[in-house]
């Protein structure tokens, strides 16, 4: 607390960096335990128009680093544990809400990740089109999904090697009761539970915004009856974001390399998809999806920044060989305000179009978070 002949210090000035005058949450964020709220406006065309709200906290332990030198020298900041709780509802009926952390211990040699949620969603699913034009099935999916994930660094390097699990308990109701007759048994469980087991390298500068440094991922998990899931079947997924500073830093040019591929009795809403802005969540799905994307960030002032961006996706496996499968191609733009000089987190809005649907999106960090 601040001595009793000292005027207390204003919002004002707490929610404004002294080094510029600007608008800037991070001594809110860090010194006073404050929160930041991230607002959600959604036009998903898979959920429709809707909104929601998220409460992220920020907290570093006192005595912690904020930076640790990489074994090729560079400064990586270790981030602050975060939180946060959020809701969101649609105009079609769908809502959830639900909780998560993201923790470093040890000088970030330990990572844990935790979610917890309950969610009604109300979706398509689209049938394969190879002789006739895809047929959207309707259905809701009803109930809870945790996961958890620990992480250790290995050695003095910047790889990791994690152990996660997956729980989904949820109950599917289609909207015409004809259509489940479309899928096995098989294809329409309740429960699937996974325990996964991952490879990261991260040689990113900052885990919210980079600016330089790649991030590559090798996951897996495995789904059984053993582990209280109704079917068994495996999900794997391999992806690479870069980024690279170019101009004295006036412009980042980053590249996401990212596929998703699955084996087994599948569920059909687990199926993999094209995940990507301006493209509706599973839209497009088989059991092997792949997408490239490209963005260009470029640093207007040292708070505000233009974005561009484009990529494309394609499906197959099951429904059409690789060769045989069309892309699917998305672009947009949008704009950041540094909003956390302290954590290098920026946030912002982005525009996106693709074969279907514009979106808007609401984007927290780097919108490659996942």
């Amino acid at each position: 607390m601040a001595p009793a002949d000292q005027p207390r210090e204003s919002l004002h000035d707490l929610m404004h960096d002294p080094q510029d005058g600007k608008l800037d949450m991070s001594r809110w964020l860090l010194e006073h335990r404050g929160f930041l709220p991230v607002p959600a406006v959604i036009s998903d065309p898979a959920l429709g128009y809707g909104g929601g709200l998220g409460l992220v906290f920020f907290h570093r332990p006192a005595g912690a680093p904020t930076t640790r030198t990489t074994t090729d020298g560079r400064q990586q900041m270790i981030a602050p544990n975060v939180y946060g709780v959020g809701g969101m509802k649609t105009e079609n009926g769908s809502h959830a809400y639900g909780g998560f952390a993201n923790l470093h211990f040890a000088d970030d040699r330990w990572r844990y990740v935790a979610a917890v949620g309950k969610s009604s969603f109300n979706l398509d699913f689209y049938t394969p089109g190879r002789l006739l034009p895809p047929v959207a099935v309707g259905y809701n999916t009803d109930g809870l999904i945790s996961y958890q994930k620990l992480s250790r660094r290995i050695g003095d390097q910047s790889l990791y090697l994690g152990l996660s699990w997956l729980y989904m308990d949820q109950d599917i109701r289609f909207d015409l009761p004809s259509d489940r007759e479309r899928f096995s048994d098989k294809e329409v469980t309740k429960r699937n539970s996974g325990l996964g087991l991952s490879l990261q390298y991260d040689q990113r500068d900052n885990n919210f915004t980079p600016n330089s440094g790649w991030l590559g991922i090798i996951q897996g998990t495995f789904y059984g009856k053993g582990i209280g899931s109704d079917t068994a079947f495996q999900s794997y997924r391999g992806h690479v974001y870069g980024y690279l500073p170019v101009a004295d830093g006036k412009l980042v040019l980053g590249g996401r390399l990212d596929t998703r591929w699955a084996n087994g009795d599948i569920p059909f809403n687990r199926l993999p998809y094209i995940d990507m802005r301006g493209i509706g969540s599973a839209r497009y799905q088989d059991t092997r999806a792949g997408v490239a994307e490209t963005e260009v960030r470029w640093n207007l002032t040292p708070r505000w920044a233009l974005i561009g961006f484009a990529g494309a996706g394609r499906t197959w496996g099951r429904n059409n060989d690789f060769g045989d499968a069309q892309s699917q191609v998305s672009k947009g733009t949008g704009f950041r305000y540094l909003i956390a000089r302290q954590l290098g987190l920026y946030m912002g809005l982005d525009y996106a179009w693709g074969p279907e649907d514009e979106t808007l999106y609401v984007q927290f960090g780097s919108a490659w978070s996942r």
